[in-house]
């Protein structure tokens, strides 16, 4: 390693760059791509507060607020994005707050389900003679031999459990890592066994697997009786950020170490990739902003659960009276 390390120009392994050292580098290339960037990051920032404005207005409590939090994941890790490409020596901070705050949308999505059924109870006595389906992703996608277990309130107890956990833990875990970090014990190139990082990420991965389980099991049970209310696409957007904003980062992160993404002074690789990732990051979740805005920023009429009526019959009735779920713009 020692060997390795000496045949490396010494600025590949200096700290990253502060933020004065990167616009007084900058080309045109550069200031034209920073600024490009930084409108996307706001306008999605801009986009969200009108939209929390429109939907604290029109929606009724207390969906308002589980839609609220579920539809600033994209803007938030935008927004964190942007500020992380500035100052890269934040990047610490900025991206176990967009982890911390996705760790809490994870769970929203859980309750927005259920809000959309008409709460708890109403889910409940709507499911009282059905089961959940909970051979899915991503841990039992594999192993459909597993057995349906009956909708009571003690298993909507745990699937709810399983996603606060993750909200709560990672919350925890993120100020812990960078409390280590600040005391240079958590670094993401010191992957030995005596470090933090080697233990407190395998652990975070199994967290995350544990929380997104109940989300799946829940959606696959209702996907269906919500398709009206575009609960698909929407869950599609949800998917969609949970895979840009983690395992894309994942892999930019692996990239970097094993010296794939070279350095480039005053970039280390892991400064440039943390980089990379957080441009990309920008770009995509501004794109996300706009298909979510089209998907949220509407009111309909809230859906009846009649425990007697199966699916096919709840659609026909939404095509015979399509005003039901009429939008309407602000």
């Amino acid at each position: 390693m020692d060997d390795f390390n000496g045949t490396i120009d010494p600025s590949c392994l200096q700290k990253p760059p502060l933020a004065i050292d990167i616009i007084n580098q900058m080309d045109m290339f550069g200031v034209a791509l920073y600024t490009i960037l930084t409108f996307m990051a706001t306008v999605s920032f801009i986009l969200y507060l009108e939209e929390c404005v429109y939907i604290y207005k029109k929606v009724p409590s207390p969906k308002k607020t589980t839609i609220i939090w579920v539809n600033g994941a994209a803007p938030v890790i935008a927004t964190m994005s942007c500020l992380g490409m500035w100052i890269p020596r934040a990047t610490m901070f900025t991206d176990m707050t967009s982890n911390s705050y996705f760790a809490v949308v994870i769970y929203k999505v859980l309750i927005l389900m259920l809000e959309e059924c008409g709460g708890e109870e109403a889910f409940l006595r709507y499911s009282a003679k059905k089961t959940f389906r909970i051979s899915t992703g991503p841990c039992c996608c594999c192993c459909p031999c597993l057995p349906h277990v009956p909708v009571t309130r003690r298993m909507l107890f745990l699937l709810k459990l399983g996603s606060l956990q993750y909200a709560i833990l990672k919350t925890v875990l993120s100020i812990f890592s960078i409390v280590l970090w600040t005391n240079e014990n958590f670094d993401l190139s010191n992957l030995d066994i005596t470090g933090a990082v080697i233990w407190i990420n395998p652990f975070i991965g199994v967290l995350t697997l544990t929380a997104l389980w109940p989300v799946g099991i829940m959606f696959m049970h209702i996907r269906n009786t919500l398709r009206s209310i575009k609960m698909i696409p929407k869950y599609a957007m949800y998917q969609l950020v949970l895979i840009l904003s983690q395992l894309q980062s994942a892999i930019i992160n692996i990239l970097s170490l094993d010296g794939t993404i070279a350095c480039s002074p005053p970039f280390s690789s892991m400064a440039r990739g943390s980089m990379i990732s957080q441009q990309i990051m920008i770009v995509e979740m501004f794109i996300i902003t706009l298909v979510t805005r089209l998907l949220y920023r509407r009111t309909y009429e809230p859906i009846r659960l009649d425990p007697d009526e199966n699916d096919n019959q709840r659609n026909a009735k939404i095509s015979v009276n399509p005003n039901s779920v009429e939008e309407y713009t602000a």
